[in-house]
């Protein structure tokens, strides 16, 4: 086996190369036609401060996907995965967008994605909408704005088996459940929403929440629908580019989001939210080391076995010595308990947990 995996790190880049080419000559025919159809401009949530905000976004080839229904047959869900992942996505467009007075263009790079930077000043905290348009085309999307400005605290959450079940530790249960699903049959874990709803209301209802997930962008629209139809908070979210560099490390792919989020907000603390399927608490325990004093607890839903919750355990130990508590948590409820006694949510707040807890298990 160790062979195996030194022959297979010393050829990934030759394989990385070869790929690479082959896209680059596949793009250099594809591309120039696909930028003569008709195209459409996927725009994700943009985010920052009052003294920058960026926009991301995406130009593709139309793609028909119908509206998810909670009878949709799994045959139908799976069509409609798969138009989300082979997505066409087109080059060498220019968008433009405007905000709050200024304007600000970007071309769209190989995998057709695209990021507009904007520098609005003086401006309160709240949800806007950026209109976007594309060259001798008009206004084709409107990209909406979360800008965060002195809240009491962030929160950043995984989503795969934190937000949604996802069954992340069984392959096969974790393949039949995203490849099968839509946004009305996915499930929540019981009570997430009322726990995260509490989060982001302490303070006034500023707080903002940052989803991070190794889940492709092909998924956000998705992921999207997921959080609004089951009235969980809405922030930006922070997906992988699908392709070769999902093959790249998950805890280095999360590990840059969370810097890049800490380095935009240096003066804001927060509260990480993950799960113990994957290496979540391995990465916010890191994170709790690097930015000292920055984090104000760690929330680890329990989804594995007892050999990864001793692993968790130990960690737990070692952010302890650092100031902080991180909880290995069966369920919202146990989680929102802490959070109460730390003045992170409200008594009442903890109560609409227990309710919304208390409906799904019928209490």
């Amino acid at each position: 086996m160790t062979l195996v995996k030194t022959l297979f790190k010393a050829a990934l880049p030759y394989a990385e190369r070869a790929i690479t080419a082959a896209d680059q000559a596949v793009s250099g025919y594809l591309q120039p036609r696909r930028a003569r159809s008709k195209l459409v401009v996927q725009s994700y949530v943009g985010w920052g401060s009052p003294q920058q905000v960026e926009v991301p976004g995406r130009v593709l080839l139309p793609r028909v996907t119908t509206p998810p229904r909670v009878g949709d047959a799994r045959w139908r869900n799976f069509l409609n995965v798969m138009r989300r992942l082979f997505s066409r996505e087109v080059a060498g467009i220019e968008i433009t967008g405007r905000f709050q007075g200024e304007e600000a263009r970007g071309v769209s790079g190989p995998d057709g994605y695209f990021k507009l930077q904007f520098s609005p000043g003086d401006l309160p905290a709240g949800w806007y909408e950026v209109p976007l348009s594309m060259e001798d085309r008009g206004e084709v999307s409107r990209a909406r704005v979360q800008v965060v400005d002195r809240p009491a605290f962030g929160i950043i959450s995984d989503l795969d088996d934190t937000v949604i079940q996802s069954d992340v530790t069984s392959v096969p249960r974790m393949l039949m459940t995203t490849l099968t699903g839509n946004a009305r049959t996915r499930l929540p874990f019981p009570g997430v929403g009322a726990f995260y709803h509490g989060l982001v209301q302490q303070g006034g209802g500023r707080n903002p929440i940052f989803y991070v997930s190794s889940s492709p962008w092909n998924f956000f629209d998705l992921l999207w629908q997921f959080l609004s139809y089951r009235q969980i908070p809405l922030g930006p979210m922070f997906l992988r580019n699908w392709g070769f560099d999902l093959l790249a490390g998950h805890g280095n792919y999360k590990h840059g989001v969370i810097e890049q989020i800490f380095a935009r907000f240096p003066d804001m603390k927060f509260v990480l939210v993950g799960d113990s399927g994957e290496h979540d608490p391995q990465i916010y325990a890191e994170v709790v080391h690097r930015h000292p004093g920055r984090v104000l607890a760690v929330y680890i839903r329990d989804v594995s076995d007892a050999v990864t919750d001793g692993a968790v355990l130990k960690l737990r130990e070692e952010v302890q010595k650092a100031g902080v508590e991180l909880v290995l948590a069966a369920d919202s409820l146990y989680a929102a308990s802490h959070a109460m006694a730390m003045g992170l949510i409200t008594p009442e707040q903890m109560r609409r947990v227990q309710r919304s807890v208390g409906r799904e298990y019928g209490w």
